[in-house]
């Protein structure tokens, strides 16, 4: 269980791997401080503006098991105070600072020498209009000679080609990505929205939307070598190294935090050391971008075959109801499969919550 988490990333090496994305967490130097001696690598600040945010109420409530939706604006602590106050104060503690600014080219050139100068060791840039990116870009290394990173949006029309852009233009690495949205959730006794945001739209954060940053992730992996921060779903120690094998060089982190504590940082730390001594990969490095090859160039066609093993089955029969096709049947644990109904399609394997049913 020795596995180095540690990461090397524009020249800092990180403790960790997990870094804290930037969110009500770390609000400010003691939620930030907090999160690092919990065990972050790093931990990006909340965004940067001129003019501190008034949030509606309330701002972020719990979708699914697993999910948030937020309608939370950026920090509500002025960006002078940040300058002054908070990023020194987080510095002094030893945390990695990732100093997030946004939302316009002004605001950029407005604080990026102030965050520079008050000792943030990376500057993310967030915008909501992807065609702003590479102006904010081109800024931004105008003004600092630390990390630039750009975080991308899953609601852009193309995030792929904007995120390529950004690293054309001098941008060191990328952050994918930001929440979806807007989305809408409604109290259906009092058939209100459940934010108190206009029309009651927020952003999707958690584990429903790792699925699409992982498609992102493994894309601009594909294209380019510059560090990725994989942001968006990751909930447990499986989904950080699924987010390391699809092209991440660190993994961040925000809902899960919030939902279960900064303290789970450590159990997803240990987790991670654990998987990666199963996997048999010593470290970090080497597991980034290790799907990479593997993702296929054309559909599969050839049929997979079953594997069942009786003594792993609980007979929960999950397999069977899940079966659009009536193609399973399970008695006293014997599975019987119609392969004249059967269409392979899977659901039932990925499904058995025992793995005592597997398609190979």
């Amino acid at each position: 269980m020795s596995k180095d988490l540690t990461v090397n990333i524009f020249g800092l090496r990180l403790k960790s791997t997990l870094i804290l994305g930037s969110g009500p967490l770390s609000y400010g130097a003691e939620g930030m401080i907090r999160a690092h001696q919990a065990g972050a690598g790093a931990v990006a600040t909340k965004t940067i503006r001129n003019k501190a945010a008034c949030n509606p109420y309330p701002h972020i409530i719990k979708s699914t098991a697993s999910s948030l939706i937020n309608a939370e604006k950026w920090s509500d602590i002025s960006g002078v105070r940040w300058v002054k106050e908070e990023i020194p104060k987080a510095k002094e503690a030893g945390v990695v600072v990732i100093a997030s600014i946004g939302h316009t080219p002004e605001e950029v050139e407005n604080w990026i020498k102030p965050v520079d100068e008050a000792g943030a060791d990376m500057i993310e840039l967030v915008f909501y209009r992807e065609e702003a990116i590479v102006s904010m870009t081109l800024r931004a290394k105008d003004s600092t000679d630390k990390p630039v990173i750009v975080k991308i949006s899953p609601n852009w029309v193309d995030p792929l080609q904007t995120a390529l852009e950004a690293l054309e233009h001098g941008a060191d690495g990328i952050t994918a990505m930001d929440s979806v949205g807007p989305v809408l959730r409604i109290d259906i006794r009092t058939k209100k929205p459940l934010l108190g945001s206009e029309k009651g739209y927020g952003w999707l954060t958690g584990g429903a939307i790792k699925p699409i940053v992982l498609r992102y992730i493994a894309e601009i992996a594909s294209r380019t070598d510059r560090p990725i921060i994989g942001l968006g779903g990751v909930m447990t120690a499986s989904d950080a190294v699924e987010m390391l094998m699809a092209g991440a060089s660190a993994v961040g982190v925000c809902s899960a935090l919030i939902l279960k504590g900064v303290e789970y940082l450590s159990r997803l730390n240990h987790g991670i050391k654990k998987l990666l001594a199963e996997l048999n990969y010593a470290t970090i490095a080497s597991v980034s971008g290790a799907a990479l090859p593997y993702l296929y160039n054309e559909e599969i066609l050839d049929k997979f075959e079953f594997y069942f093993e009786e003594s792993l089955c609980t007979a929960c029969n999950i397999c069977v109801q899940v079966c659009p096709y009536q193609a399973r049947k399970l008695e006293n644990k014997k599975m019987q499969l119609d392969e004249d109904k059967c269409r392979y399609c899977g659901l039932c394997a990925s499904i058995c919550p025992t793995a005592a049913l597997k398609g190979v």
